[in-house]
This record gives C-alpha cells, structure tokens and sequence, in this order.
C-alpha cells in the first residue's frame, strides 16, 4: 500500500503540475519517517490511509479536468467523470477498510476544496454524483447489510455506537486519551527529515503559489492537510497511525517547495541554513555513535550494536553530502541525500531496529503470553494500556482491566509491581507474576 501511494501522487503531480515535481511529491512521501515505519505494518491504518489517498487526489484531479478537451490532450474527453467515479468508488473502500473516517476525510476534504475552487455545484451533477453514490453503495452496503443481519444488536452497538461514535467522543472507550496537540507533536517527527524545511519555507510558499495550476493545486493540499489534521485533532481517541493521511498533502506541499530549490535554487536561504545544521548534526551523531562502546551500558550496547556501523556510514553520507551539496550548488545532491539516507534505513535497517526495540519490552510479553498459554493459566494486565503481541502470541482473552481479584498470571511493568504477588519471572520491562 506504501508503494501504491508513491506512484498515486507521481501520477497526480505529474498530471498536475510537471513530472519532476511528480517524482519529487512520491520521494518525499516514501521517505516520510512515520509513513515508512507504519507502512510496514500489517495495519487497517495504511490500507485506509492509502484509499482515502487515492479518493482524494482523484477528487482534486476533476478539479483540473474539462469535460470536452480536445481529442490531443492526455486527459480525453470523459476524464473528468471517470475521476468522479474513482473517488466514490476509493471512498467505499475506504469505508470498508476502517468505518466512518474513510467517508468523513474524502468527502470533508472535497466539501471545503470544492468550495475554494468555485466549484460546489459540480459535485451534485447527475452524471458525477448518481452512478458515483450507486458505485459507493454498491461496495459499502452488501457487507454492513450482512452484519446487522447477523449479528443484530451486537454489530450495532460495538462496530458503530461503540467503535465509531464513542471513541470519537471518548477515549476511555480504548484508554487512548490524548491531548489536542498530540498529533502536532506526532508531525514533528513524523514527517522527519522534511519536517525541517517546513516553517519559513511554507511561509514565503504561500505568498508565491496563490494563482495558476501550481496555486490551486498548493491551496487543494492545504485543504485537505488542515481538515484532516483538525478532524483527528478534534477526536478524544488518538493514536499514532491515524495521522497517516496527512502525509499525502504534505509531500505534495513540500514538493512545491523542494521542486522550485531544485530546479532554479528558490528557497535557497531557508533551506540551505538548515541543511548546514542539520548536516553537521548527523556528523556530530556519527562521531558519537562510533565511540558509544566507551560511555554506553554494556547490556545496551550490546542491544544496539548490529545496527551501530551501518547507521555511523548512513549518517556520514547523509551530513557530508547534503552539506557539500548546498555548498557547491548541486541542489539534487542535496535532496538525494536524504532520500538516499531514509530509503536505506527502510531497506537495511528496519528489521534491525524492530528486533533492537523488541529487547526493551516487546519480547517481555510475548515471551510471558506464551508462559501463560503453556501453562494453561488465565492472562491479565495490571496497569497499563493494552498490547496487542500479549493477545495473538495468548491466544486467547487478556483481561487488560484486571483489579488484583480473579486468579491469573498477571503481567506488570517492573517499576509498577503490585503487592503481595508471586513473581514467575523478571524481564528487562515488565514482569509476570501469579496471584493464586
């Protein structure tokens, strides 16, 4: 799905804007941090993330698209009505793959562009909004139709009330209570490197890109980005990997950017300063990281130490690269080596640095589910939020609002122990203990 969402705004950018700024949009995205990471995971987050991405960017191509065009141009004649389609029909299966967020984003999102590009009365056309709405019926409604046949009122209760509506406005529903600017927060590391470059850059951006395609499209983006970051903003339950659609409208916004720097040095004086801090930053981290052996625990070296080298040589082309490049000019050298950098650590190093974070927690827990199964013996958590590895590698129903009553094999932090339990065995976080 990750690979997918490249070449969806390749597609878009080149359609839209040029091909270099379509090539430059997809980079940005593949070597996002947050959307690297997750889009590894074998999550319901990508795979709506990367529909509603798809019903999006095919909206804001209908915004671009005359119905009669001439027969030369790439974009026929109909082009605008099979786009409209496309969007009704990503929206479906964006509904499927994750509930009311895949219909709220694409249809907020076209709501408020459409509105900005004097184009509100298009979407109610009979030849866009009648076969697009039996389209997104037709994938929506078979499967819900089933469900509340066969599960009446549980479906209702759980899938909608409960996992819809309820974690919406309460996040003690799942106990992911989080502050309105966690996703703030999430953003700043999560669109890691480009983040960088986003403050003064965006700034002189939005004095520039106001008229032309260029301008719409920036201003479609900005839409989209500011409604979807708000809507998650907005709800009580917050997780990480729900963000993951703002990604789509920020690369393509700071492809404007990078695109502009590249090909005629725009921009040069507030991303050059912050190539050279940065640069000498991951140079700094290199030296370090090669002496970590003399100051770091040995238990935690040990931890780190296949992934030691590899990140020292990462981060020696990444710094000395980036900062020859913005010295002598050679723009592309310097967008090539963050992408260089990003591309390798998720090709090389994401395997690694998963089995290094395991040490610290994660094998805990599956090690003790495991116990528990063996053993034959109830499972239950006190104190802490729920772990998803403690119920496939159980097998079975955790009890994850345990009250020190029922007996069980009880899995606590280890700075968090409850009284008068009997410890099974210490790992490096969490403990497993048994209350008879």
């Amino acid at each position: 799905y990750g690979t997918l969402s490249t070449f969806l705004l390749y597609f878009t950018g080149r359609k839209v804007v040029s091909r270099s700024y379509g090539v430059i949009a997809a980079l940005i995205l593949a070597t996002s941090l947050e959307f690297t990471i997750l889009a590894k995971f074998a999550i319901l987050d990508i795979v709506v993330s990367t529909c509603i991405g798809f019903a999006v960017m095919f909206g804001f191509l209908t915004f671009f698209v005359e119905e009669k065009s001439p027969p030369a141009h790439p974009l026929a004649r109909g082009a605008k009505m099979y786009y409209w389609w496309l969007f009704y029909i990503f929206s479906g299966l964006a509904v499927m793959a994750k509930g009311i967020p895949g219909f709220v984003i694409p249809f907020g999102t076209m709501f408020f562009a459409s509105i900005a590009a004097k184009r509100f009365k298009e979407i109610f056309r009979p030849q866009y909004i009648l076969p697009g709405a039996l389209l997104f019926l037709l994938i929506v409604l078979p499967w819900h139709i089933a469900m509340f046949k066969m599960y009446d009122p549980l479906f209702f209760d759980e899938y909608i009330i409960k996992h819809h509506l309820a974690r919406f406005a309460g996040a003690e529903v799942i106990n992911r209570s989080e502050p309105f600017y966690f996703y703030i927060l999430t953003f700043l590391w999560g669109f890691a490197p480009w983040i960088l470059f986003t403050p003064a850059t965006l700034f002189s951006l939005a004095l520039r890109e106001r008229v032309g395609v260029r301008g719409r499209f920036f201003i479609l983006n900005a839409i989209g980005f500011v409604f979807t970051f708000l809507f998650f903003s907005v709800s009580s339950t917050k997780l990480i990997t729900y963000i993951l659609p703002v990604y789509f409208f920020s690369a393509n916004i700071m492809a404007f950017v990078w695109s502009s720097y590249i090909k005629n040095g725009e921009y040069k004086k507030f991303i050059n300063p912050a190539v050279y801090i940065f640069g000498a930053i991951c140079l700094i981290a290199a030296v370090g990281a090669a002496f970590c052996k003399l100051y770091l625990p040995e238990q935690l070296y040990a931890d780190i130490s296949p992934a030691v080298l590899p990140c020292i040589a990462l981060l020696v082309i990444l710094g000395a690269g980036s900062i020859t490049g913005a010295l002598k000019n050679k723009r592309i050298l310097v967008f090539a080596s963050y992408v260089f950098f990003f591309t390798m650590m998720s090709a090389f190093l994401t395997k690694t640095c998963f089995q290094i974070d395991y040490k610290f927690g994660q094998n805990d827990l599956m090690r003790f589910a495991k116990i528990a199964k063996e053993n034959n013996k109830p499972l239950a958590v006190y104190d802490f939020g729920r772990r998803y590895s403690l119920i496939y590698y159980y097998d079975g129903i955790v009890d994850f609002d345990w009250k020190d009553k029922s007996p069980a094999y009880v899995v606590a932090k280890n700075k968090n122990l409850p009284e008068g339990l009997k410890t099974i065995e210490k790992g490096r976080k969490y403990t497993l203990l048994w209350k008879p």
